[in-house]
């Protein structure tokens, strides 16, 4: 019995920290010179094409680029070298970064110690119980460029921005992050070929 409560009770705090752990992700939208007006069925990543690394890890890099591919070809638009409907670009920013993290130390509810005296006065309440710590984290920018090569002008840029908190999932995450931009360039491209 005493068991089962306490998974009642325990559970949703470790949903929360699962969550919390989660660092989202947001994609921006900038430099739009040109709208969208008509239906692009080729696109080459220019990349791929000129050797131009957008990440600095080579194995991330060649990740993007098949995961670009990929992602637009299952929206049926076609890989084409030589003359394209649609030029794409990608770069990345990755800036190493480090936060406070404050962590309010107290060993006993606040009520007090004893938990049958809801009343008494918990002397490690108001005493200097904080223990500031730096917990270290990479902000990942990947910004990917749409461009209309016969008006040399860009559609779009969508900026995709998140966290990596461990390395060994930094490529999972620029992945995610690559996925979510695609989905909102097709978003809008589906929004004005209706």
């Amino acid at each position: 019995m005493q068991k089962s409560l306490m998974f009642t009770l325990l559970f949703p705090l470790f949903i929360l920290a699962f969550l919390s752990s989660c660092a989202s992700i947001e994609v921006f939208q900038e430099n739009a010179e040109l709208k969208i007006k008509k239906p692009y069925k080729s696109f080459v990543i220019i990349n791929q094409e000129v050797g131009m690394r957008g990440f600095a890890s080579q194995f991330i890099d060649a990740q993007v680029q098949i995961r670009l591919q990929e992602a637009l070809e299952a929206h049926g638009m076609v890989y084409e070298k030589v003359q394209p409907d649609l030029i794409i670009r990608y770069t990345s920013n990755e800036d190493p970064r480090q936060r406070d993290v404050v962590n309010n130390f107290n060993p006993y509810p606040f009520w007090g110690y004893r938990v049958w005296d809801p009343w008494m006065y918990n002397p490690n309440m108001y005493n200097n119980m904080s223990r500031n710590s730096t917990s270290s984290y990479e902000l990942i920018q990947v910004i990917v460029d749409f461009i209309d090569p016969k008006e040399d002008k860009f559609l779009m840029t969508l900026t995709g921005v998140t966290e990596v908190s461990s390395p060994k999932s930094k490529d999972n995450k620029i992945l995610k992050t690559t996925d979510k931009i695609v989905e909102r360039f097709i978003t809008e491209l589906e929004t004005v070929n209706k």
